[in-house]
C-alpha cells in the first residue's frame, strides 16, 4: 500500500515513495515556492519573542575574586 499525502504547496496528492525525489512536494516548482516563501521570511516557528533576550544584552559578569 502506497501513503498518499497532499502538496504543501499546491494541495496535488503526492505518492511518498522512494522514486518521487521532491517528496512531500509535487515537482521541483512547488519545492522552490516554499523555499522561497522561507527565504523571505513568510513563515515562523511558534514561539514567544519574550522567551529571547535580546541580543545587545550584556551576558552576566564573574564577580568571584
Amino acid at each position: 500500500m502506497t501513503t498518499v499525502v497532499k502538496c504543501p504547496t499546491c494541495g496535488k496528492d503526492v505518492r511518498w515513495v522512494p522514486e518521487n525525489r521532491f517528496r512531500p512536494f509535487c515537482s521541483e516548482r512547488c519545492k522552490q515556492i516554499d523555499l522561497g516563501a522561507w527565504a523571505a521570511e513568510k513563515y515562523r516557528i511558534g514561539g514567544n519573542e519574550d522567551d529571547t533576550p535580546p541580543d545587545d544584552e550584556a551576558p552576566p559578569t564573574d564577580t568571584r575574586q
